[in-house]
């Protein structure tokens, strides 16, 4: 055993002092990121007291962002991906541009050289993996078509990046810079290189690690042992990400992501994403802290416009640029302020190019320190300009769905007030006499609040419909609602884990509330929140596996509450005994009988994989003795 485990010391000191100041942070409503880099701070070399050991803390947040992206790759399939491709290739590439080239400026107006310059700029147009997965995340939001935009886009500036650390040496003695080493490559051959070692990588994983990696895991799942199980999960995500550093020259951080995308493949997605993810978060603190022990508050006490300069380049000329972007390639608004906001900062590759920068005699340290300090703070604003984005998109969607009510007509409702209704709605809607705003619906009574629109929601609203029953839309897609609301649909546009959205509704008085939300904790709060409102409705949810079927099953035999929790798979295989059990001869009313005794049982948490070869497994399985029919072979 060493005699100063400082890694240990140093690990536990920096969780233990982030813990701190996050907490303080949330009591303060603050975001927990903010306290992160205050922490860093605090331990930083610039300030008095105790001072962490940087190095080592810079690898475990290496470690952090790579367990990081491996997770937003399980749930980024390389479908997705080419999905959104027409969007994020030139979006990202002439974000890079267009945000570079300011920034290159402002450096040419500092009297630095034409490669410090476009160092700067390089630094200032790449936005942090990190900050934006938990922007995503805080907002619930990185499984949505959003979310798959912004991780698209990511993965577009990070290849970007691959190629900007191979060129960079290479034509640094050409821009006022010197070379990074004597054997340092022409400027053909440097690109020519890059180029082919990152085709060639993003070959091997569509070929190889597509079909071997979910091979592996589905093997080792069969052993029964959770531990090797996640030990290989664990393996294949740091060794691909290693690989593709060392060997292709490729980020960490990418190289872990396409590692998450080609496990995502398998079955055991979930499962690996459960057992071998979960110290992601408490290593994705420590890059919040390194970042904050970086920052120089001399910087700001020398240069003040300098970084309020840079700031505005990240915060304002980036958002400005993306979201002008997005509505250029045919995006809603909603969408484009989203990535807008969430891109309004910087951060690994932006310190990576600057300390290259010094390293190449490009600029000075002062100059590194400048968008240092301009990182921490477009970090530490980043989620409250979220915060205030989703608030403006919301304004601005409402406003615009209102607009778009085609041929709005004066109804006259009791002889004096008058509503302004589209024709369509009178044609397929009774009147709706008690409500004065066609997008608040408080006052309705008895009906149902369908949360979501997609393939579940419209089908239970056609069976509503068909039933003549009275039903509300809540969504959070501004052109479904505006679609929805042109036919003549009784639809809210917002986000249905928002008291005042569901209030809008009319949860109040509504007598039954059905959750299709695909995100499990979006489907949570939004049952919360409305049995908040209305302690005495009834719930039904949908949801994506036993786990969170059980959950809901506890929530619901709670005193007052009434409900069901609709487990997607088990329904389908209810169906299919139903079948069974006809097919045996049974009569319907019989098989009905059966499958409703089923339905009943509390579900029990199950594995997806083929078999579960598990000591526990073969006890259950083997024949009892003492029993007449169930004698072993």
């Amino acid at each position: 055993m060493p005699a100063h485990p400082a890694l240990i010391i140093t690990v536990a000191a920096s969780l233990g002092i982030a813990f701190v100041f996050g907490l303080v942070a949330a009591r303060l409503r603050l975001p927990p990121i903010v306290g992160y880099l205050l922490a860093g701070i605090a331990v930083g070399p610039f300030t008095p007291g105790y001072v962490v050991n940087s190095g080592m803390i810079s690898q475990a947040a290496e470690l952090g962002v790579i367990l990081l992206m491996f997770g937003v790759g399980l749930h980024f399939s390389f479908r997705d991906l080419m999905a959104v491709r027409r969007v994020v290739v030139p979006g990202a590439l002439l974000q890079i541009l267009v945000t570079g080239s300011i920034g290159t400026a402002i450096g040419k107006g500092w009297g630095l050289s034409w490669g410090g310059a476009l160092a700067l700029g390089i630094s200032l147009a790449v936005a942090s993996t990190v900050v934006l997965l938990k922007g995503l995340e805080a907002q619930d939001r990185l499984d949505s078509p959003d979310g798959r935009i912004a991780v698209g886009w990511l993965v577009v500036e990070d290849l970007a990046m691959v190629l900007v650390l191979v060129l960079l040496p290479a034509v640094a003695p050409m821009l006022g810079g010197h070379a990074a080493s004597a054997g340092t490559a022409s400027l053909g051959m440097a690109l020519g290189m890059a180029v082919l070692k990152v085709g060639a990588f993003a070959a091997l994983m569509a070929v190889v690690g597509r079909r071997a990696v979910p091979w592996l895991l589905e093997h080792v799942a069969r052993l029964g042992s959770r531990e090797l199980f996640t030990l290989a999960v664990l393996a294949t995500a740091l060794g691909i990400a290693s690989l593709a550093a060392e060997v292709f020259g490729v980020s960490l951080a990418l190289g872990a992501f396409f590692a998450g995308a080609v496990v995502s493949e398998s079955e055991l997605s979930h499962r690996a994403a459960t057992d071998a993810l979960p110290l992601q978060d408490a290593f994705a603190v420590l890059f919040f802290l390194s970042v904050g022990i970086l920052f120089d508050p001399s910087v700001v006490r020398d240069s003040p416009l300098a970084v309020l300069a840079l700031v505005a380049v990240i915060v304002c000329g980036k958002s400005v640029t993306s979201y002008l972007l997005m509505r250029a390639l045919g995006q809603s608004s909603r969408s484009a302020l989203i990535i807008g906001g969430g891109l309004a900062q910087i951060g690994e590759f932006s310190f990576i190019v600057a300390g290259l920068g010094v390293s190449l005699g490009l600029f000075g340290r002062d100059m590194q320190a400048l968008i240092i300090v301009a990182a921490m703070i477009a970090i530490t604003v980043n989620q409250p300009l979220l915060s205030a984005v989703r608030r403006l998109q919301e304004w601005l969607d409402d406003r615009t769905a209102r607009a778009a009510m085609p041929h709005a007509a004066e109804v006259h409702v009791g002889g004096t007030a008058t509503l302004k209704v589209p024709q369509t709605a009178r044609a397929t809607r009774a009147p709706m006499a008690e409500v004065e705003d066609p997008f608040d619906f408080s006052k309705f009574h008895d009906h149902v609040v369908v949360v979501g629109h997609g393939r579940v929601g419209a089908t239970i609203t056609e069976a509503l419909q068909r039933d003549a029953a009275r039903y509300v839309i809540v969504e959070a897609q501004e052109r479904v609602v505006a679609g929805l609301r042109a036919r003549g649909e009784r639809a809210v546009y917002g986000d249905a884990t928002r008291p005042d959205v569901l209030l809008r509704a009319g949860i109040e008085h509504a007598k039954l509330v059905v959750v299709t939300a695909p995100e499990p904790i979006r489907a949570r709060r939004a049952v919360e929140v409305a049995r908040e409102l209305n302690p005495k409705i009834t719930v039904g949810v949908r949801t994506h596996s036993a786990v969170e079927q059980a959950f809901f099953e506890d929530l619901l035999q709670a005193p007052g509450a009434t409900g069901r929790a609709v487990y997607a798979e088990r329904e389908a295989a209810l169906s299919l005994a139903h079948f069974t059990l006809q097919a045996l001869g049974r009569s319907d009313d019989e098989a009905d009988v059966v499958v409703e005794s089923m339905r009943n049982h509390a579900t029990r948490p199950t594995e997806t994989f083929a078999a579960l070869a598990t000591r526990e497994f073969r006890a259950m399985m083997a024949p009892d003795p003492n029993h007449p029919e169930q004698k072993a072979p």
